[in-house]
């Protein structure tokens, strides 16, 4: 593939450099209405308010994991060996969970079970995601989602089961398409998808130009918000799947768990777009490819590979987006926006206790700002839309903090003794 690829930046950026661009790169970062430079500062910036965090977390996996493996497999010190993380790309590691558990504290419940348990299927899934979003006041979905939408594998054709939302008359034909599986994580998977098809029904009503979110990091936000929400004891409580939702010992696991997957993955989720642009701005060409990218990995995640790469790696290529030309950062910035959402919205609802315990399932007038938000589409600068509902024109990744404060207090704890960083 790589090759391939080589050729393939050197067209893309003929076409940036003929829209009046200096590479794709520069192309991808002007649209966040600053200038594409500012826009890889405020990445830096945000990046640097959650890196202390990632930093203990890291810490203590590297810990669980020498004491799973020994020191010949995973040293006590420098980075992790990526392929120890229970997922290809290290970019996500709630897989782990068993590895590195907090010890002597267990979770009363288990949302797969609990889903089986209420006998849930796949329809009643996108039906208990509707509810969430129809107990905010939002309209329920058109009869055509139920009869278009893919929700269940087939079993006479091939389809890709890569969960997506789909818009395709930009009115009302919303659809989702995903081989839905009874368990937890398609249960939030639901929550997100849906956000997506919810967002472009708001904005249906803009002109064409302004059919879409206020910047790319808001429509794949929008979703993870409910799915915060969604994840809650809380919410299982509200919605019948659990008789009583667990007291505050119970708070490190569910918050561990989270952590696994939406800290870990921030670093990820900056290093793929900083190896495209230094790819895009020829910093980096075809004969450094991997070697820039390991670079990265190191430098952000604190992750090395298993052993000396050949020659010929092209270990990016193995990530979808790549090939897929899909824009990375959004990812990074949704991971930061869905908690200033959440914040947001818990202190409309009058929440007091901690933020991860909160949902906002039937917050009618939080559904009512939300939606307020969601109906301006781009249709003026995204700063100018994140105020209409949080009061606050800039990103900012303490919300991520408020959210995990409990969590990072217990593991500067377990980490007393360790030397963390890489």
């Amino acid at each position: 593939m790589k090759p391939d690829y080589a050729r393939f930046v050197a067209l893309s950026n003929e076409g940036a450099k003929g829209l009046g661009y200096k590479d794709t790169g520069a192309l991808w970062r002007s649209n966040y209405d600053m200038e594409p430079d500012a826009f890889a500062a405020e990445t830096d910036r945000l990046w640097k308010q959650v890196e202390p965090f990632y930093k203990n977390l890291h810490c203590y996996v590297r810990a669980r994991l020498n004491e799973q493996y020994g020191d010949a497999v995973q040293p006590k010190t420098g980075p992790i060996r990526a392929d120890l993380l229970g997922n290809m790309w290290g970019q996500q590691w709630g897989n782990i969970y068993d590895v590195v558990q907090p010890k002597g504290i267990t979770s009363s419940y288990d949302l797969d079970k609990l889903l089986e348990a209420k006998g849930y299927d796949p329809v009643k899934m996108v039906k208990t995601g509707e509810n969430f979003y129809s107990s905010l006041g939002f309209a329920p979905l058109p009869q055509t989602f139920w009869e278009r939408s893919l929700i269940v594998r087939p079993q006479d054709r091939e389809v890709v089961c890569h969960a997506s939302a789909w818009d395709i008359d930009d009115k009302d034909d919303i659809r989702i398409k995903m081989c839905t599986k009874v368990n937890a994580d398609d249960f939030r998977t639901i929550h997100h998808e849906l956000g997506h098809n919810y967002y472009q029904r708001a904005y249906k009503n803009q002109p064409a130009l302004f059919r879409n979110s206020a910047n790319d990091g808001f429509h794949e936000a929008i979703g993870d918000f409910a799915a915060l929400s969604a994840s809650t004891p809380t919410y299982l409580q509200q919605i019948g799947l659990l008789d009583k939702a667990p007291g505050a010992e119970e708070d490190i696991p569910f918050l561990l768990k989270t952590a696994l997957d939406k800290i870990a993955f921030l670093p990820f989720g900056l290093l793929v777009d900083r190896w495209r642009w230094q790819v895009f701005s020829g910093e980096v060409g075809p004969e450094t490819y991997n070697d820039a990218w390991w670079k990265l990995r190191l430098q952000y995640q604190g992750l090395t590979a298993p052993g000396p790469r050949p020659a010929d790696a092209f270990d990016p290529g193995a990530k979808y987006h790549v090939p897929g030309n899909t824009p990375y950062t959004r990812y990074f910035l949704a991971h930061i926006y869905q908690f200033q959402f959440h914040r947001a919205a818990c202190k409309q609802a009058g929440w007091k206790g901690p933020l991860h315990r909160c949902s906002v399932y039937d917050q009618k007038e939080v559904g009512r700002r939300f939606n307020a938000m969601m109906e301006l589409g781009q249709s003026q600068p995204w700063p100018e839309t994140l105020k209409t509902f949080t009061g606050e024109t800039r990103t900012d990744a303490s919300a991520v903090a408020d959210y995990f404060k409990p969590l990072n207090t217990w593991l500067v704890t377990q980490n007393r003794g360790q030397t963390c960083g890489w």
